[in-house]
């Protein structure tokens, strides 16, 4: 028969699946970041590129 009570894993699940999102959060934000800051640095470089070429 099964056990009566509360049921085994569920807390422990629930407390991996939040830290799991939190870390896969993370790493997006990261990730979005690092894109932004390369976007940047492109459109500095393209804009001295582009003054340093006019005659």
């Amino acid at each position: 028969m099964a056990k009566a009570g509360s049921p085994k894993n569920t807390k422990n699940k629930a407390k991996h699946s939040k830290l799991m999102a939190q870390k896969k959060k993370k790493e997006r934000e990261k990730k979005e970041a690092h894109k932004a800051r390369l976007k940047a640095l492109n459109e500095k470089i393209k804009l001295q590129n582009n003054i340093s070429s006019l005659p």
